[in-house]
């Protein structure tokens, strides 16, 4: 079963916590926070993000699905932990393994499932070594920091690689999509592999939630 993650980056601060209620009553699955740091990424939304995952917890028990654009990874792992989130991803490109490895024993320590993502100029081979080590390998689409852009195509080969791999393996890995998710590309990604889609943009511009969560759970 196809999963969706709603992005919140570009909700408007103004009818946030109602677009938040219509996102939960429409069949998601998580609310993605996306949460950068002007230095990883060019974008900050350090204090945006705060004030969303704040509302959400106060309006929702859906479960929360932060992705970390950081190059501090503890001190936003500190921030975030006691929201008691689904999930933390962490970058790879964000430190070296040994670090990662160390953020990613602390994050389940917490009791708190753990995702690995990488770029799109990163060979998703780089990662292989830490998947047994993690519940979830989000694959960049598009070139994080921002919203809107269009899904980078050869991304699609890197889905359907890292799936491979995760059967060969047989390993226990979620596969997420970030970026440029519509309904014309949700379902390349699909038959590519990915089985949880972070959407943001396509939904959150549509006049039906629901209508179009349903579409994006079709197989």
């Amino acid at each position: 079963m196809v999963e969706i993650s709603a992005s919140v980056l570009n909700v408007e601060k103004e009818n946030s916590a109602q677009t938040f209620y219509n996102l939960e009553t429409s069949g998601i699955d998580y609310f993605h926070i996306d949460v950068m740091d002007g230095d990883f990424v060019e974008q900050n939304t350090v204090t945006k993000m705060m004030e969303y995952i704040n509302i959400i917890k106060q309006i929702s028990n859906i479960p929360i699905d932060v992705h970390l654009m950081v190059k501090d990874i503890d001190e936003f792992v500190e921030y975030y932990i006691p929201f008691e989130p689904n999930r933390i991803t962490i970058h790879y490109e964000a430190d070296k393994q040994e670090t990662l490895l160390e953020q990613i024993k602390k994050i389940k320590e917490n009791k708190i499932k753990i995702g690995i993502s990488v770029k799109p100029n990163t060979k998703i081979e780089e990662v292989f070594p830490l998947l047994p080590f993690v519940h979830m390998c989000l694959v960049m689409t598009v070139e994080p920091g921002k919203g809107g852009q269009e899904l980078i195509p050869s991304t699609i080969e890197k889905i359907k690689r890292l799936k491979e791999y995760v059967e060969e393996n047989q390993l226990d890995v979620d596969i997420e999509a970030d970026g440029g998710i519509n309904l014309q590309t949700a379902a390349q990604v699909k038959k590519a592999g990915a089985n949880i889609l972070v959407v943001g943009t396509a939904l959150i511009q549509t006049e039906n939630y629901k209508e179009m969560v349903a579409e994006l759970k079709k197989e």
